[in-house]
């Protein structure tokens, strides 16, 4: 009921949203004097915190239209090339030249962790003039209707071995965060099957890989709580009209909340400085503000069945690391990783993934070569650094990029220019 109560709260307070955007408008009009004062300016502020604290935020755009390649503009246009009911695979296709030699195709694995995948715009961004970028968009579980049927961790990991057999050979592949486990899973599992479609190169950031090491909040939770906790207490159904009533889902706005627990304090004073910058008519910070909570503030829901096994596997059993982890019966063996490079990066104040849990992987892949891994933790970011913002675009990508150049299987191996 507590879902149903969610959304008849939401609609309960349609008007007063309604009214509140009409006042913002009026007293921010450049036609009504009051908008030149600063009383106007604060009426205005409050009447649009108050409609933006109340708001639903719907799915935003990637709206990257344009890229810098060769040092020239080029237009790029969004394209689903493969799609599931739970996923569309989308090719971020560049206006090229066609006799310019192919760039390395990227797969960036985006998390199913409450957010959209444009959470990662950034990381896009910042990847489009080196490679030809393709990204895991995943679906908002309460829109997907219950006849689609249901999808788990072990459907997640079959999406991503079909998504490496429809984009072919030398792919390169990003994990950011939650997806570590299931891309290392899936690449584990085409090794052991001698699958000749196997990535190339695997870069796995800030992801949960053995969670036992230097444990967050968020770890502490789900170890100290348990599985029998987590169906009882966070899933519902989700309510009509939706086209996903009756499946069972973890809702977004439960997510949200705990992340925004998790920091509260920083949210109030972003809110308060977002209230000061209105009333001293700083455009630009304003901005910037909506900016980042219409996507901060844009959820989506997940699957019960998924969300329950990823706790399951990944924070309570700790399968993984423990060598207890299987996929439909077969069991997940990472040293049967031998052909695929790994790079491992981490933030070293990350309070979701611990510093520490994603370097795990290379003592998971024991078969690697020494000379086909390598490690990097960047100082001074947090989790959201680790894939996003200033530090990630001028020191994480270059070591990507080279990481990424001197491993495909179209270019010869050398030693790795990386360190620790």
């Amino acid at each position: 009921m507590f879902y149903q109560l969610y959304e008849m709260n939401h609609a309960a307070l349609q008007p007063a949203r309604a009214y509140a955007d009409a006042i913002r408008l009026l007293y921010s009009s450049p036609l009504n004097p009051f908008s030149h004062t600063e009383l106007g300016r604060s009426v205005a502020a409050m009447a649009e915190l108050f409609e933006r604290s109340t708001r639903r935020y719907g799915k935003p755009e990637f709206g990257l239209k344009t890229t810098t390649v060769d040092w020239k503009t080029v237009e790029v246009s969004e394209k689903v090339v493969w799609k599931r009911p739970f996923c569309n695979l989308i090719h971020f296709e560049r206006a090229l030249p066609a006799d310019r030699q192919a760039d390395r195709k990227l797969l960036i694995v985006a998390p199913i962790s409450g957010h959209y995948a444009t959470l990662l715009r950034g990381t896009v961004e910042a990847m489009l003039p080196h490679a030809d970028v393709y990204i895991t968009d995943w679906a908002d579980a309460r829109m997907v209707p219950v006849t689609d049927g249901k999808f788990d961790l072990d459907d997640y990991i079959d999406y991503l071995i079909d998504i490496f057999h429809t984009l072919g050979p030398d792919v390169q592949v990003m994990a950011v965060c939650q997806p570590s486990v299931p891309v290392l899973a899936a690449v584990a599992l085409m090794e052991a099957r001698g699958d000749r479609l196997v990535p190339a190169t695997m870069t796995l950031m800030g992801g949960p890989i053995d969670t036992r090491r230097n444990p967050t909040a968020v770890n502490q939770l789900a170890e100290e709580r348990g599985i029998d906790w987590f169906r009882e207490n966070v899933i519902m159904q989700v309510p009509w009209p939706a086209p996903g009533f009756m499946r069972d889902v973890y809702p977004g706005f439960l997510q949200l909340s705990g992340f925004m627990s998790m920091n509260l304090d920083r949210h109030i004073i972003a809110h308060k400085d977002f209230f000061m910058h209105l009333v001293k008519n700083d455009g630009d910070s304003a901005e910037k503000h909506r900016d980042f909570y219409d996507e901060y503030l844009a959820v989506m829901d997940l699957t019960a069945e998924f969300y329950l096994q990823t706790v399951e596997t990944v924070f309570v059993r700790h399968a993984l690391p423990k060598g207890e982890m299987t996929h439909r019966g077969e069991k997940v063996d990472p040293a049967a990783i031998r052909s695929v490079a790994l790079l491992t990066v981490e933030g070293q104040n990350d309070d979701i993934s611990g510093v520490g849990q994603t370097r795990a992987a290379h003592d998971l892949c024991v078969n690697i070569p020494d000379n086909m891994r390598a490690h990097y933790l960047q100082p001074a970011v947090g989790h959201y650094g680790v894939f996003n913002g200033s530090r990630f675009r001028s020191e994480i990508v270059p070591r990507i990029l080279d990481f990424q150049a001197s491993y495909g299987r179209s270019r010869k191996r050398s030693t790795p220019r990386l360190v620790s």
